[in-house]
């Protein structure tokens, strides 16, 4: 059996799941979200734990047990606590605000950046060249965020770009240091 698949997930109090066939429904105070777990995997709660088994011990089932059991353990982290990512805005003029729903970029282009983020996703600006972006969904988080950063990645010279909260960026010398090490 997979390691992870094997392991139970304690349901905490707060939250409500739902077996029903093969269909997970998991509700907490900060939402509800559904999973179909694959046929030949099913899922047992009891004493508020829960856990997986697969029909056979099959590569396909053990890779499907454990990827199912990691997904209904996020689900259940984020609509009991939620999931943040952190990004920063590094660069002279770059800056980020939010206007209604869209989030405006000045990022050195010509002309601002718009991008909507995801249903779902809320994206805020403390400072201007700050973006912490909220959601329940740990996918969706992680899709916003990396959206968001392609727009100007971190460059290796100067270090100016958007990178996330606490990334280190290694830097290169430049063409006159590196004559001169030479």
């Amino acid at each position: 059996m997979s390691r992870i698949g094997k392991k139970p997930i304690v349901v905490p109090k707060e939250v409500k799941v739902d077996i029903a066939q093969n269909r997970i429904s998991v509700e907490g105070k900060n939402g509800k979200m559904e999973f179909v777990l694959a046929h030949r995997i099913s899922a047992e709660l009891k004493d508020g734990i829960l856990k997986f088994k697969s029909v056979a011990e099959t590569k396909l089932d053990k890779t499907m047990l454990g990827t199912s059991r990691a997904i209904v353990n996020n689900m259940i982290i984020g609509v009991n606590q939620g999931y943040e990512k952190r990004l920063e805005i590094i660069g002279v003029g770059f800056r980020a605000q939010m206007e209604k729903n869209n989030l405006n970029m000045q990022l050195g282009f010509t002309h601002p950046v718009l991008y909507t983020p995801l249903e779902g996703v809320k994206v805020e600006t403390p400072k201007p060249n700050q973006i912490v972006i909220k959601g329940i969904d740990k996918v969706k988080v992680g899709q916003v965020a990396a959206e968001i950063r392609a727009f100007r990645p971190p460059e290796p010279y100067k270090g100016k770009g958007i990178r996330y909260a606490g990334e280190y960026v290694r830097k290169k010398l430049g063409k006159a240091v590196a004559k001169a090490a030479a």
